[in-house]
């Protein structure tokens, strides 16, 4: 599905967005013809190289929980994890588990 010169509807990439890190975080990515965006967003994930890391899977399920947000919000095409990874958004994320740990009466750091 194709919008205004081309340019591809953001509900149709989010959709296809959506089924490439289902697949990604399934292991069943088998498919031989990919987007152009989305051969970018797959050569971004390997260059990030998540593999082995135990939080893999929350980082993934983050980037797509925000790259839906911005897709909402009227952004044509996902931003790559890289990106996703150096906003500072993410840098305070990391942070949040200590202070959820404190409101649960958790304590040390």
């Amino acid at each position: 599905m194709t919008h205004h010169f081309g340019e591809p509807d953001s509900h149709a990439v989010l959709m296809q967005f959506n089924r490439l890190i289902e697949e990604i975080l399934g292991g069943n990515l088998h498919r031989t013809t990919f987007r152009p965006w989305e051969i970018r967003i797959l050569v971004d994930l390997a260059s990030c190289d998540l593999r082995g890391s135990s939080r893999c899977e929350g980082v993934l399920r983050d980037y797509q929980n925000e790259v839906q947000c911005q897709m909402q919000e009227g952004t044509r095409l996902p931003l790559k994890l890289s990106e996703y990874l150096a906003s500072p958004q993410v840098n305070g994320y990391r942070h949040k588990p200590l202070a959820v740990g404190r409101a649960h009466g958790a304590h040390g750091r």
